[in-house]
């Protein structure tokens, strides 16, 4: 573990709990509780408060991951708002004998600090010492306008019953499991459960080899409360020749009024089929039938063409 305050890494065993279905491959829904751990231990030794995960964008998911590699997750600060904490995580993994790691994984999460209170409290100021955090923390400044198109982009849009796309629901109770040191579920959890019911969704379009090669837009409007009915939604909205976009919402709220839930998270993910050789294979286009099914459509071409607009991080990343 690094010393400096402004940084840490994790390093760990991938078990096989943490595996996909066939069990080949870690699923990408641990990956993403991997990222969230990390960068939220980053935020709050920075910080000296307890944390929120705000924001997870553009979760490249570049090499699989085997259950009994050796994983490190580094985590650092790359901006500093009046409140809020940009984090860089970037993951390697690498065999055990070996130890040549190579990166799985990078993506910056916003967090937030809040008090004792949950009302958001101010952090330190982060400036970078040399040229290569310097371009990081530029980078990281031209995503703030970016995240906010993204953001308004995926909220402007509604789904409703008109849509003809196939779609996976999952509904359970939030577990004492899943608690966090603020007494909701871990961000890295409801990522799990996207994660979880997006595959789902593929798999049921393709076949059980679909895995997720990116997540993105993953904002997070509200906590979901220990105890909290929970409603998981993914729908594919756009088919590439390859790939399998998929739109997921997370709602919560009381058990007692479980047609009241409310949005708490949002996501969009995109899988391939890999196929049993490993390569991803041709999907079937979705049929566009509906108003709705072509609307969601074009958001999906739209969001592809909004993630090509944000800065590279690559420098920083090699670095890591």
């Amino acid at each position: 573990m690094e010393t400096r305050p402004d940084r840490i890494t994790l390093q760990f065993f991938a078990e096989p709990m943490d595996a996909a279905v066939g069990g080949r491959t870690v699923a990408a829904g641990s990956v993403l509780e991997w990222i969230d751990k990390a960068g939220y231990a980053c935020a709050v030794g920075w910080s000296a408060s307890y944390c929120v995960t705000a924001y997870v964008g553009n979760v490249h998911f570049t090499r699989p991951i085997a259950p009994g590699d050796l994983v490190q997750a580094h985590a650092r600060i790359v901006h500093t708002g009046r409140t809020s904490m940009q984090v860089l995580v970037v993951v390697e993994a690498a065999s055990p004998r070996t130890r040549e790691f190579s990166i799985a994984t990078h993506c910056i999460l916003v967090f937030v600090a809040v008090d004792e209170h949950g009302s958001s409290t101010a952090v330190p100021t982060w400036s970078p010492s040399t040229d290569l955090e310097r371009a990081a923390q530029a980078s990281a400044e031209q995503r703030i306008a970016l995240r906010r198109t993204i953001r308004e982009a995926m909220h402007a849009q509604h789904y409703t019953d008109e849509g003809t796309a196939p779609r996976t629901v999952f509904r359970f109770l939030a577990s004492p499991t899943a608690v966090n040191w603020g007494g909701n579920a871990h961000g890295g959890t409801v990522m799990r459960w996207i994660d979880e019911a997006a595959f789902a969704c593929a798999a049921g379009w393709s076949s059980e080899h679909a895995v997720a090669v990116y997540s993105g837009g993953i904002q997070f409007a509200r906590p979901v409360a220990i105890g909290d009915l929970v409603e998981v939604e993914a729908r594919l909205i756009h088919t590439g020749e390859r790939s399998m976009h998929i739109a997921v919402h997370v709602r919560a709220g009381s058990p007692r009024d479980p047609s009241g839930l409310s949005l708490t998270t949002t996501c969009m993910s995109v899988f391939v089929d890999r196929g049993a050789a490993g390569r991803a294979e041709p999907v079937r286009a979705l049929p566009l039938e509906s108003v709705e099914d072509r609307r969601l459509d074009s958001h999906a071409l739209e969001l592809l063409e909004l993630r090509r607009q944000a800065p590279e991080i690559s420098e920083l990343v090699r670095e890591g």
